[in-house]
């Protein structure tokens, strides 16, 4: 008997751990519990005072004076009885030529007369420019045409001059030195 007494004690001291134990667990659980329904309460009081405020919404007034627009608004109207009152005149465009203005002739002539004078100068030199161009293009295909001339001449002459004999080389030569004598 004494081993199951002994087993009956360390039991008692087991159970009686794990029942403290949960004993502590339970405590806090409580103590839990309770901090959750403090904070459900005021929650829910919130939203009583926020149901409160929707359902008894306070009125907003807001004054203001009307009294210069209302004014703005009767002159635009009164412009527009005014012009529709009045008779419409027709619209005529005038295309002239004035060689003579009615005012401001110094301002005008000078206007005119210098865009004349500036652009007929940039024609001329333009005019100019173009006969130069075409001048020295000209010349430049003169000079090439001769160029290719000169280069069949030299090379004729060259290739005869190989080809010959003494004989041959010498009246070549004479007639090369009477070519550059006037």
């Amino acid at each position: 008997m004494p081993t199951t007494e002994k087993l009956n004690s360390t039991e008692k001291d087991t159970l009686q751990l794990v029942l403290e134990e949960y004993a502590q667990e339970q405590a806090e659980n409580t103590k839990a519990v309770n901090e959750l329904k403090a904070v459900v309460t005021g929650l829910t009081g919130k939203i009583k005072d926020f149901e409160e405020k929707i359902e008894k919404p306070k009125s907003v007034t807001v004054s203001t004076d009307t009294r210069p627009i209302q004014d703005i608004v009767k002159k635009g109207i009164a412009e527009m009885k005014f012009t529709v009152g009045t008779r419409p005149q027709p619209v005529v465009k005038k295309v002239q030529f004035l060689l003579f203005p009615e005012r401001d002739a110094k301002l005008f002539y000078k206007v005119v007369f210098g865009r004349w004078f500036l652009s007929l100068v940039i024609i001329y030199f333009i005019g100019n420019l173009y006969d130069w161009a075409v001048h020295w293009s000209d010349n430049e295909k003169e000079i090439k045409q001769v160029q290719l001339q000169n280069d069949r001449f030299r090379k004729a002459w060259g290739y005869s001059y190989g080809h010959q004999g003494k004989a041959g080389k010498r009246l070549m030569d004479s007639a090369y030195i009477k070519a550059d004598q006037p």
